[in-house]
């Protein structure tokens, strides 16, 4: 498994285990980027790791080379110099570092392209990173939407229609109850400190009914045959004489008290 895949496999099972425990989405998205730009950290580390060892080779096979061409001059040399036997060894020499740096070569250009894959792993990861960090706040927005709708349908779902009912008639019969216990302020406040006037022919009224009665328990007793002929008429209009100057004398008491 490369570097690149082992800190995927790494990221995506810090990100289960958050989800896994995420109270708060918002909290959790935030977490989640930053371990993600820790894990790139390392990541870049590693590819840097990498691209150092990618050039140490280089500079290996490089020398290795340049070896061999020294060890090459050094065979011309001896040629001229007529000493056959040290350009032998010469040249036994410039054909070891010649397959020295061979073989550095090919490993050189192995690691070359495992690098490049890095590098190209490591921009895919960066460029994720980011699209992540521009998607967060895309994501939060639906997650609180998606909390405000809940409350909603909660709200919604605790409130039926009988109890709104129910308070509207506890609240009529709220209602109902105060303009009785007004009515009956009223009555009081009218019967015990209201205009005397008003009073005074309240009574008047009610002398008024009952001297209707005494004419009617008159004109009875006559039919009746206990009363001769016209004596009931002469009692009523006697007795309703009587009551109205009883009324007239206490309209006028009323008055004096009210004027002193």
């Amino acid at each position: 498994m490369g570097i690149i895949d082992r800190l995927s496999s790494l990221m995506r099972s810090n990100i289960n285990d958050l989800i896994s425990r995420a109270e708060d989405p918002e909290k959790m998205l935030n977490q989640i980027l930053v371990d993600m730009r820790g894990q790139l950290a390392k990541a870049k580390q590693q590819v840097a790791t990498a691209i150092a060892d990618e050039k140490r080779l280089r500079d290996q096979t490089d020398a290795e080379y340049r070896q061999a061409a020294d060890w090459e001059q050094k065979a011309m040399l001896a040629i001229k110099e007529g000493r056959d036997d040290l350009a032998k060894q010469a040249l036994m020499r410039q054909g070891e570092h010649t397959s020295h740096a061979q073989q550095l070569d090919q490993t050189w250009e192995m690691h070359r392209l495992e690098t490049e894959k890095l590098k190209n792993s490591l921009r895919d990861l960066n460029d994720k990173i980011e699209e992540a960090k521009r998607k967060k706040n895309l994501l939060v927005a639906r997650q609180r939407r998606a909390q405000a709708q809940k409350r909603i349908a909660e709200t919604m779902s605790s409130m039926s229609e009988k109890s709104a009912f129910d308070a509207f008639a506890r609240m009529e019969e709220r209602i109902e109850t105060n303009e009785r216990q007004l009515k009956a302020s009223i009555e009081i406040e009218e019967e015990f400190s209201g205009d005397a006037l008003a009073r005074d022919f309240k009574q008047l009224e009610k002398g008024a009914a009952a001297g209707s009665v005494d004419v009617q328990l008159l004109a009875l007793k006559q039919k009746m045959g206990m009363l001769p002929a016209g004596s009931a008429d002469k009692k009523a209009l006697g007795a309703g004489r009587d009551d109205e100057e009883t009324v007239h004398a206490e309209i006028e008491e009323s008055t004096d008290k009210k004027s002193h």
